[in-house]
C-alpha cells in the first residue's frame, strides 16, 4: 500500500528533526544508499524554471535491490499554484505501491517570498487519500508538552528542578533542545536522573521569549527581570534593538488609543482599534493603559521618540545600552 507524508513548518532545525525520523522509519532495516532518493530544489530546475515531474519521476521508479523506495522531496514550496502541482495530484490519485512519499514543504535556499500553504488541489488530494500535513512549528502553548515528549523520546530523565530551568532557559526557542539533548547524551547517556547541576553546563545563553514578556515586566514595574528579558531578546532571539523598540511603539500605541476609549472589554478594544485576527495583544495594552496613572502615556511616548533618535545615530552610545535606558525608563513609569 502506498503511504504518503507531508511536512510543513519554519523551523529549519524541528522540521529537519521530524523529517529525518520519518526516513528512518520508512527506511526500517533497509540501506538509504539503495532505498532512499532524496531531492532537492536544484533537482526541480529546468531551462524555463521550476518543475515537480522529477520528483513524480521519482516516485513512479520501481525499486531494486529493495522492497520499496522512500522518496523524499524537500524545499516544496516553490510549488504554489494548482498548476504548478498538477503532475504530483495526477501521481496521487494512482501512487505506486512500492513508494513511501514524504513531501516537505519548505522554502529553498533559491525561493526569496515568503513560504505559502499548499495549494488547494494538492489539499484535496491529500483529504481523499485520508492524508493530512504534519506541522511542526511549537507555539508557546504546546512547548511544554512538545519538550516532555522529545525528552521521553531521547530517555533522557530530568528531575522537576531541571526541567523547569530547561523550560525556563529555552524560551521560544524549542529548536535548542535537539542540540541540548544530544550533548547530554553524550555526557551522561539515556536513562540517568538528570537534575540542575548536569544540564547548567550545556545551556548556553538564554533563548528568546515573546514580546509581551518584556511588557509584563515593564508593567509590573520589575527593572531588574524587564533588562533581563531585554537581553534575552537581544542575545537568545537576536532583535535588533530597533525592532524591539518598534514592538513597544506599537504596544504603547495602542494604550494611547486606549486611553479614554468608550471601551470597557477586549473585544469592544480590538473593535475600536480596528484589529483583525488575534486580541492578545489589544488585551495587554487593555489591562496595562488602566495600570497607568494620567500622563504616564503621554511621558512614555516621549521616552520612545528620544530612544528611537538615539537609536539611529542621535549618541554615541551603545544601541543596546540605548534600549536598556528607555526600558528602565518606562518600567518606573
Amino acid at each position: 500500500m502506498a503511504v504518503v507524508q507531508v511536512f510543513s513548518g519554519t523551523d529549519s532545525v524541528l522540521l529537519d528533526k521530524a523529517v529525518r525520523d520519518a526516513v528512518k522509519e520508512a527506511l526500517g532495516d533497509q540501506s538509504a544508499d539503495f532505498a532512499l532518493a532524496e531531492l532537492t530544489e536544484p533537482d526541480y530546475q529546468v531551462d524555463d524554471g521550476y518543475n515537480i515531474s522529477t520528483l513524480v519521476d521519482a516516485a513512479q521508479t520501481p525499486p531494486m535491490l529493495t522492497d520499496r523506495r522512500v522518496v523524499l522531496g524537500h524545499h516544496l514550496a516553490r510549488f504554489s499554484t494548482g498548476d504548478s502541482v498538477e503532475p504530483l495530484v495526477a501521481y496521487l490519485s494512482n501512487p505506486l505501491d512500492t513508494t513511501h512519499l514524504i513531501l516537505v514543504w519548505s522554502r529553498g535556499p533559491a525561493l526569496n517570498k515568503r513560504s505559502s500553504g499548499l495549494p488547494k488541489k494538492l489539499n484535496e488530494v491529500l483529504k481523499t487519500l485520508g492524508v493530512s500535513v504534519t506541522k511542526t512549528d511549537v507555539n508557546q502553548k504546546e512547548s511544554g508538552a512538545w519538550i516532555d515528549h522529545q525528552l521521553h523520546e531521547l530517555g533522557l530523565s530530568l528531575d522537576n528542578q531541571a526541567r523547569r530551568l530547561l523550560g525556563d532557559h529555552l524560551g521560544d526557542n524549542v529548536n535548542r533542545l535537539v542540540g541540548i539533548a544530544r550533548s547530554l547524551l553524550a555526557t551522561h547517556g539515556a536513562g540517568v536522573r538528570l537534575g540542575v547541576d548536569e544540564i547548567a553546563p550545556y545551556l548556553g545563553s538564554a533563548g528568546d521569549v515573546p514580546p509581551w514578556d518584556l511588557t509584563d515586566a515593564i508593567a509590573n514595574g520589575d527593572i531588574p527581570s524587564s533588562l533581563r528579558t531585554c537581553r534575552r531578546m537581544v542575545h537568545g532571539g537576536e532583535r535588533h534593538p530597533l525592532a524591539i523598540l518598534a514592538s513597544l511603539t506599537n504596544h504603547y500605541a495602542r494604550m494611547a488609543s486606549l486611553d479614554g476609549a468608550p471601551v470597557s472589554n477586549e473585544r469592544d478594544a480590538a473593535a475600536f482599534l480596528g484589529v483583525k485576527g488575534s486580541t492578545y495583544p489589544v488585551k495587554k495594552a487593555l489591562q496595562q493603559a488602566k495600570k497607568m496613572e494620567p500622563g504616564n502615556v503621554k511621558r512614555a511616548w516621549g521616552l520612545l521618540a528620544v530612544a528611537d533618535l538615539d537609536l539611529r545615530g542621535g549618541t554615541a552610545a551603545e544601541a543596546e545600552q540605548v534600549l536598556e535606558v528607555l526600558i528602565a525608563r518606562l518600567t518606573k513609569l
